[in-house]
């Protein structure tokens, strides 16, 4: 599995938790180590700390430290009492701002389920004592039912199609932060001073997203190394550690060109092939950008341009997807591009159908103009 600067990220961390967990967490996490990745371990302890804290607010375990809970408060853990925490996890309100707040969405419960049914699936059925018996055999986490989230295949592509540009304004955008967004910045202000610095590499990032749909993770990890301007193509890592080589608009790699111009003395950033593509500038030396970055950037450059609502760097994939399906209809080479291993979720950017309810709607509209 390729280590990202994000899963060295998530490692470190991940390290840090599981000192705060049991012992039977620390050895699920060492022997998931090889097949999952820092990301997906890191969200999952997370889970169990949450559940674990639970579980001695609840004085279902008796201690004051989730540290010292044992293995035998997980076997006879009651069915009620499991399907308990997610009720309790589930009518919780979570803060949006200062006056709005929401429920978890059932995909986000799922998945806390699912997390926990991996630690217990792994205690029942993959560990073993000095007697060759598996710590415990009750797996009280099979009885708790997924809510499955009930939405159709058209639901969710129309879903993404109201969150993302249409009618070429993905290329009006970019025109915008090229000729309009900096007029629009308060005179002198720090603002101004900040996107004069940092224009090429934004845009750049902006048109890269726009120009190929590599995902932010992809963007953040991009090496000198893999960039291929001969074949206007790129080279990333995919989830699960995968290495992939994408093509790439012309024009977006004109944009990465330019930026490349000024990348060593506008960030004191070195040439090396192994160096990271988007870099910013930290105590008068280049440092990578990380996703949260460029996620801000992305959302503020859309909101500026939206006036009341941003995107994130997602929704500029799908806006690629999209287009790139209108282009040439072709759900292969869609997936080829965004590293999709099923046409199922490939086909949410392809939706006739949905064009053609709108287009009858209109046509029988059209019967009532002259009444």
């Amino acid at each position: 599995m390729a280590d990202t600067r994000q899963h060295k990220i998530h490692e470190q961390k991940l390290n840090e938790l599981v000192k705060i967990m049991p012992h039977f967490v620390a050895e699920y996490v060492d022997d998931k180590r090889d097949s999952r990745s820092p990301s997906t371990l890191l969200n999952y302890v997370h889970d169990y700390k949450l559940f674990f804290e639970w579980l001695v607010e609840k004085n279902i375990a008796n201690c004051k430290d989730i540290k010292d809970i044992e293995l035998s408060v997980l076997e006879n853990l009651k069915l009620d009492q499991a399907k308990r925490f997610f009720k309790d996890l589930q009518r919780r309100d979570i803060q949006i701002n200062k006056d709005e707040t929401k429920k978890p969405e059932k995909v986000t419960i799922n998945r806390k389920i699912s997390a926990l049914r991996s630690l217990f699936h792994y205690l029942t059925t993959q560990t073993e004592k000095d007697d060759g018996e598996p710590y415990f055999y009750r797996n009280v986490m099979l009885k708790v039912e997924v809510n499955k989230v009930k939405e159709t295949l058209g639901a969710r592509a129309n879903k993404i199609s109201r969150n993302i540009f249409h009618n070429n304004e993905d290329v009006s955008f970019l025109n915008y932060i090229k000729n309009d967004y900096y007029n629009e910045l308060p005179p002198k202000s720090r603002s101004k001073f900040y996107f004069e610095r940092d224009k090429e590499r934004d845009f750049a990032i902006l048109s890269l997203f726009l120009g190929s749909g590599i995902r932010v993770n992809e963007l953040s990890n991009l090496r000198l190394r893999d960039l291929d301007f001969e074949e206007n193509q790129i080279s990333v890592i995919r989830k699960g550690g995968k290495f992939d080589t994408i093509a790439v608009v012309p024009e977006s790699m004109s944009d990465l060109k330019k930026y490349l111009l000024i990348r060593s003395e506008r960030y004191k950033a070195t040439s090396e092939d192994y160096d990271y593509v988007f870099v910013t500038k930290v105590h008068n030396t280049a440092s990578p950008l990380s996703n949260r970055a460029i996620e801000s950037l992305v959302k503020k450059y859309t909101k500026a341009y939206k006036s009341n609502k941003s995107m994130s760097p997602h929704k500029l994939r799908h806006t690629y997807a999209t287009n790139l399906m209108d282009e040439t209809n072709d759900i292969h080479l869609l997936m080829r591009q965004l590293g999709h291993t099923s046409t199922t979720t490939a086909a949410l950017y392809s939706n006739p159908e949905q064009e053609k309810a709108k287009l009858a709607s209109k046509q029988l509209g059209e019967r009532r103009k002259n009444v």
